[in-house]
């Protein structure tokens, strides 16, 4: 085997030979000239950073691979790091905010755990941590200035990341699923948290595999370890009746400071009367709402305000304006509403007017109300409305619950359940198995059709 120092490199290019997107990285070796094509830009650019660090730390070069003596060893191999910022690099651009936060934290949890297990001088978790979820993995991160100890930790990761053919190793496999049971405090995670982290560290293996970096996936071959159970339904201890809600949207408007109660009350009015998700209801404008003077009114919705990061916006706010949940984009959702929230709608835009943007709900300043602000005020509400003993209950203990508390209504009123999961933007498979527990009636029905099947001559 001849070798060589004699290195030059190219910049990467895209191939414009193939059809499908790839690109391509050129260098030569004592004057023999290679390449090699990958599928995305990110691998090319990472692997050709790996021959030039190679030619800065003096390695001699194989004239026949031309690859260095350390990338010889592993020929043709890309490390899990290098795969995850791949992934992430196709997934950004399209992804909401809350789903690059999941993904960010997700792939920060496990790629800590896919490293070389005998690699020396392992950095302190918390600093590996914040050296992914801050630095290396969202992509407008990437370069900025590190601090000494986060630059030490991102070249130990760059260092001692397994080979992702090393991930066809269920042992190797089983390690990053073990860190997805585990909080950085040592206590064990939530099984929606779990469920979470393993979905996404699922679907970045299927992306090697895409890649044709694995055969396939090896989380599939792993029998001994199976995600925790995750409740699904909704639980009906936190469901208020008519009277109860009503009583809750009346406190609401004596708590918070100034007008604050009583702007609030008209949002979260929203939640019950039509179902709408906190988000939803944000994002609600004048020109969404038929609001006749008498009967029913409707709303269409076109627009959410999920609240998230600023880092992981593409904005720099902390709130997206984003389309509807389990929507195509601009697709707006219909939703008849009652006359009482017909009429709340009235009174609140006579009060509080609307912003420049026909939004009903913002701040005195004219932003997008915080989870912080409306929570805390239906705490307040809660503890002013209910009996101590159903403040210390899960009973409407979070204003999400006065969306479940609409869909349960809806449903125990004998209204169809695909009418009912249009109102609120679910499909039918889901309304029901998520809502199968506060549909009331429903054992009393069976045991009185079984005892009449029983009496029967």
């Amino acid at each position: 085997m001849s070798s060589s120092y004699d290195v030059r490199f190219w910049e990467v290019r895209r191939n414009q030979s193939s059809k499908t997107a790839s690109y391509e990285v050129r260098w030569k070796v004592g004057g023999r000239q290679k390449s090699k094509t990958l599928r995305t830009k990110a691998l090319a650019e990472s692997f050709l950073s790996d021959l030039r660090q190679a030619a800065k730390r003096g390695e001699a070069f194989d004239t026949e691979t031309g690859l260095p003596v350390s990338m010889s060893k592993t020929k043709n191999t890309i490390t899990w790091l290098t795969l995850v910022l791949a992934y992430i690099d196709m997934k950004w651009p399209h992804s909401a905010a809350k789903t690059r936060d999941s993904l960010t934290d997700a792939l920060a949890t496990v790629t800590p755990a896919l490293v070389d297990e005998n690699a020396p001088g392992r950095p302190d978790e918390l600093v590996l941590r914040e050296a992914l979820r801050q630095y290396v993995l969202p992509p407008a991160s990437r370069q900025l200035a590190r601090p000494a100890g986060i630059a030490a930790a991102v070249t130990w990761l760059e260092r001692h990341s397994l080979p992702v053919a090393e991930l066809a190793k269920v042992r190797n496999v089983r390690l990053g699923l073990d860190a997805l049971t585990t909080r950085l405090d040592g206590g064990a995670a939530a099984a929606t948290t779990i469920a979470r982290k393993r979905s996404v560290f699922y679907n970045v293996l299927q992306y090697a595999v895409d890649l044709e970096e694995l055969t396939s996936n090896p989380i599939d071959k792993v029998k001994a370890w199976k995600p925790p159970k995750v409740r699904e339904v909704v639980d009906r201890r936190v469901v208020v009746n008519p009277a109860q809600a009503r009583e809750l949207l009346a406190a609401v408007t004596y708590a918070g400071r100034l007008d604050r109660g009583r702007h609030l009350r008209a949002f979260f009015a929203c939640l019950y009367f039509a179902g709408l998700r906190p988000a939803e209801a944000l994002g609600l404008r004048i020109q969404d709402c038929h609001l006749p003077k008498s009967g029913w009114g409707h709303l269409v919705l076109s627009k959410s305000k999920p609240q998230a990061n600023k880092r992981w916006t593409d904005s720099g706010e902390a709130h997206d304006d984003r389309g509807l949940k389990h929507r195509a984009q601009d697709e707006g959702r219909p939703v008849p509403i009652p006359p009482e929230l017909v009429t709340i709608l009235r009174e609140h835009v006579d009060e509080f007017g609307v912003h420049d943007d026909g939004r009903l709900f913002r701040t005195s300043r004219g932003g997008v109300i915080s989870i912080g602000t409306y929570c805390e005020a239906w705490q307040k509400a809660r503890a002013l409305a209910l009996m101590p003993e159903q403040v210390l209950s899960p009973l409407a203990a979070r204003p999400y619950d006065l969306r479940h508390a609409a869909v349960s209504l809806w449903l125990n009123a004998g209204v169809a359940a695909p009418e009912v999961a249009e109102r609120a933007g679910h499909g039918v498979d889901v309304l029901l198995r998520v809502y199968a527990k506060c549909i009331d009636g429903g054992v009393e029905i069976a045991n009185r059709r079984i005892e009449d099947a029983l009496s029967s001559t």
